[in-house]
């Protein structure tokens, strides 16, 4: 019994093969081209928006864009491996108009262009709020982190230069040391070059490992990205405020905002700021343990009226000092009502116990009481899906290809970006966004 066979390799054709007719009019391609083409490409910063009329010609930013936003999507972040791909892949034949270029080309573009390729994100952002599918009524914000391209070693040499260049520094104020210039140029050039001037270590996936910590605001209607940041922070605690006011400014500053996350993002003070600029936050409070198992904050209730505690015995605590740059306040019980109480070895180690309180407790308190199971709930089922889609299904594996802050911004937006325009295709349709794009 015979095979199917193909045609011939030299067979010809009567009707020749037109590229456009090799995508399927509801190709991810023609989203990505659409999606390009209107955008303001000068306006964003992109360089070379607009041909140069001397010189050697360039690519049109246009076509390099498409070609990242293409590989993005199908896990191909490597510029030799984009390279290889335009030559033989009919998909970017049809996306860039059969042009092969050069992974040179390609690198410089993604390295040089971190600031404009946010803002083609942003675009993207735009485009989603004008067909309501950014509601801007609650936004989840959640920080993953990504394994840096750094070798550990290498960042550990760069903190070692560092630290020398400090003693050496302090030595020379105080004159305590004879200092040999040459050494102290060197290791200022040899830290001057380092390929990671800025990652430092996080844990990541259950070791300690040289990283980021990539912040995103997902609006919950389509779990979509409003906005994102990639920090040098480990902790979580720092971010709340920033996210917010960074999600409020994309969503066009609505009067009210409410924003959740998790006991990571707990902050008396942001969320005091967040309230004075009509920001509503959704976050368990994260109290502190004593850690000596004696009796911890929770015991003493809290006397508005008279600005004291009573602790479990009955006595009283009263305000006795502000602490401005901690933003806290402290109480302290009489010596001689802790001298006399039979509870005091499960109290206190010292002649009288001492409780301290936020300046913005109440804020914090309100904040807490906002953090509903059902505002935890739509945390996880909102803020968790992004990254798992990100860090696998774009990424490959997650962890970034280029060195530094900037870097990785750059390759985080590019991320997004494609992220955003699945999920955006997942409720519309191809062909329906397609048309949504086409200039009027």
């Amino acid at each position: 019994m015979a095979y199917i066979e193909g045609e011939g390799r030299n067979q010809g054709t009567l009707f020749p093969v037109v590229l456009d007719d090799l995508v399927p009019p509801d190709h991810m391609c023609r989203v990505v081209d659409a999606f390009v083409e209107q955008l303001n490409m000068d306006k964003l910063g992109f360089e070379r928006a607009q041909a140069a009329k001397t010189g050697r010609p360039g690519y049109d930013p246009r076509a390099l864009l498409k070609l990242y936003l293409y590989g993005y999507l199908n896990q191909i972040r490597s510029s030799r491996r984009l390279e290889a791909e335009c030559i033989r892949n009919v998909e970017l034949m049809w996306l860039l108009g059969r042009l092969y270029p050069d992974h040179k080309s390609i690198t410089e573009f993604r390295r040089v262009h971190h600031e404009a390729v946010t803002n083609a994100g942003a675009s993207l952002v735009r485009f989603a709020r004008s067909c309501g599918l950014i509601r801007g009524e609650w936004i989840v914000i959640d920080g993953s982190k990504f394994r840096a391209v750094a070798n550990g070693d290498s960042v550990h040499d760069r903190d070692s230069l560092r630290r020398y260049l400090d003693s050496m520094e302090q030595s020379d104020a105080e004159q305590q040391a004879t200092i040999d210039p040459s050494a102290v140029y060197a290791a200022i050039e040899k830290l001057r070059t380092h390929p990671e001037p800025e990652v430092g270590f996080m844990r990541i996936a259950g070791g300690i490992s040289p990283g980021y910590n990539v912040q995103t605001a997902v609006d919950a209607a389509h779990i979509l990205i409003v906005t994102h940041t990639v920090t040098l922070d480990a902790a979580d605690h720092r971010c709340l405020l920033p996210m917010a006011e960074a999600a409020s400014l994309a969503l066009g500053n609505p009067a009210t905002l409410n924003v959740v996350a998790d006991t990571g993002y707990s902050n008396g003070e942001h969320a005091t700021r967040c309230e004075e600029i009509g920001i509503v936050t959704h976050v368990p409070a994260k109290r502190s343990v004593n850690p000596h198992g004696l009796f911890d904050r929770s015991a003493f209730n809290y006397q508005a009226e008279s600005d004291t505690f009573i602790c479990p015995a009955g006595k009283t605590l009263t305000r006795k000092q502000l602490n401005r740059p901690m933003r806290s306040i402290r109480y302290e019980a009489a010596v001689k009502d802790c001298k006399a109480c039979p509870s005091r070895s499960l109290c206190t180690k010292s002649a009288w116990r001492v409780v301290s309180r936020s300046i913005d407790d109440d804020a914090l308190n309100r904040m807490n009481a906002r953090a509903t199971p059902a505002a935890m709930r739509l945390r996880r089922t909102t803020v968790e899906h992004p990254f798992g889609r990100i860090k696998y299904l774009i990424f490959g594996h997650p962890r970034l290809l280029l060195r530094g802050l900037a870097g990785a911004q750059t390759e985080m937006s590019i991320a997004i970006m494609a992220y955003n325009m699945k999920r955006i295709v997942k409720v519309l349709g191809a062909t329906n966004l397609t048309q949504a794009l086409a200039p009027v």
